[in-house]
């Protein structure tokens, strides 16, 4: 049994939809392979381009001729010659002119082009949403891991501190106050752990899952990367490959293709035919010649506003350009400022943070200190680790948006 294209193409969604998550970690080229070819948008958006391909088969299409047959008195008698029955074949075609075909299929095939660039351009989005997501994921992976260590760290303290209320060592109130911050502790672990279930919920929704799963996992660092490129090669990549600036170019093209063909829908059109008669015993043949008069209409109105809207897409190219060129410069900005700060937590406050913390945890153990600097470091400790986290964060979510401006892999 054969199936239709229709059929086809909704035989393969539904395969790919029940295939099954896999359960091994995905990096993040995984990621958008998986999305390249489950996404239902970007699927959505090759069929489009299919469909708009398939428009050049019909601008491509001849004039078709046109076949008339006629007959009179075909019920009288044949041998009544006052009124003779009588045939006739007539054959007719019309001609274009002004090489109408040849500028109709440039129409298509430009049509085409610029649809494939936008298609290039909604998988750049596309996969720009994907590193974005993958990237909170692994953010949220590492703020749950946090998360429970501050928490497993401090439940420790609070046994600890429960075994010096029973020796005599602390007074109850001074416990009481240790207990109460582990409410903080465990509300920050909920917390973490719902963000990474959000996470991961939205990033299998790009890779096309129909149904989020619990088994999903992926894997990957968010140690800040170097760029050893520099920001004018960024620039030039980005003119010679950004999707949407090669559309606007090629929208110029369509344009003027689209003046060519409104100048050649103002030549006339003749029509040429030829006949043949038999009336009674008697065999005769003729031609017919039409040619339409372009006295009032001849398509002014068409010429006069292809070329505004040829005019109008040069003046969009050189707004795509200019556009590319300033997505690139704050995306670059936007790196240098991110890896400054990331540096600084990475290169010193981390560190000290994790001396201050143990530190204090040992003197506050061993009596030395008190329970408000042990807790305050305790603070430090939480909030600075989550600091430099988010600072990591940045700096990829920036290396994301510079790929994405120059729509080309900044970081292999």
């Amino acid at each position: 049994m054969k199936r239709s294209l229709g059929s086809s193409a909704i035989f393969l969604w539904t395969t790919l939809l029940m295939a099954q998550t896999p359960t091994a970690p995905l990096t993040l080229q995984q990621a958008i392979d998986i999305a390249r070819t489950k996404n239902p948008t970007l699927l959505s958006g090759q069929q489009h381009v299919m469909a708009t391909k398939a428009s050049e088969i019909t601008a491509g299409l001849r004039q078709n001729p046109s076949f008339t047959l006629s007959g009179a008195d075909v019920s009288l008698p044949a041998s009544n010659p006052a009124s003779p029955y009588s045939y006739a074949a007539n054959v007719s075609r019309l001609f274009e002119r002004g090489e109408k075909r040849r500028w109709r299929l440039d129409v298509a095939r430009s049509t085409t082009e610029v649809t494939q660039s936008q298609y290039r351009d909604a998988e750049r989005q596309t996969i720009l949403a994907v590193k974005q997501a993958f990237t909170q994921m692994l953010a949220a992976k590492a703020a749950y891991k946090i998360a429970e260590d501050n928490l497993d760290s401090y439940r420790k303290t609070v046994e600890l501190s429960r075994a010096r209320l029973q020796a005599g060592d602390i007074s109850a109130t001074d416990f009481d106050r240790i207990d109460l911050q582990l409410a903080e502790f465990e509300a920050d672990d909920d917390n973490a752990r719902l963000n990474l279930t959000q996470a991961s919920d939205q990033l299998q929704l790009l890779l096309g899952a129909d149904k989020p799963t619990d088994t999903f996992d992926i894997t990957g660092t968010l140690d800040p990367p170097a760029i050893t490129v520099p920001l004018s090669q960024i620039e030039q990549e980005a003119l010679q490959s950004r999707p949407d600036y090669l559309a606007a170019e090629q929208s110029v093209h369509l344009a003027d293709a689209n003046v060519k063909l409104a100048d050649a829908m103002a030549t006339t059109d003749p029509t040429l035919g030829g006949e043949y008669e038999r009336s009674g015993t008697y065999n005769s043949a003729g031609f017919q010649v039409s040619i339409p008069l372009r006295i009032f209409d001849r398509n002014q109105g068409e010429k006069q506003r292809t070329r505004y809207e040829a005019q109008s897409s040069r003046f969009a190219e050189v707004a795509a350009r200019n556009q590319v060129i300033n997505d690139v410069d704050q995306a670059w900005a936007a790196y240098e400022a991110a890896l400054h700060v990331a540096q600084r937590y990475n290169g010193h406050y981390v560190q000290e943070s994790e001396r201050v913390r143990d530190n204090l945890e040992y003197s506050y153990r061993h009596g030395g200190a008190t329970l408000l600097d042990y807790l305050d470091a305790l603070r430090d400790y939480r909030q600075v680790h989550l600091d430099a986290l988010n600072a990591n964060v940045q700096v990829w979510l920036a290396v994301h948006q510079l790929s994405f401006a120059a729509a080309t892999e900044i970081v292999p």
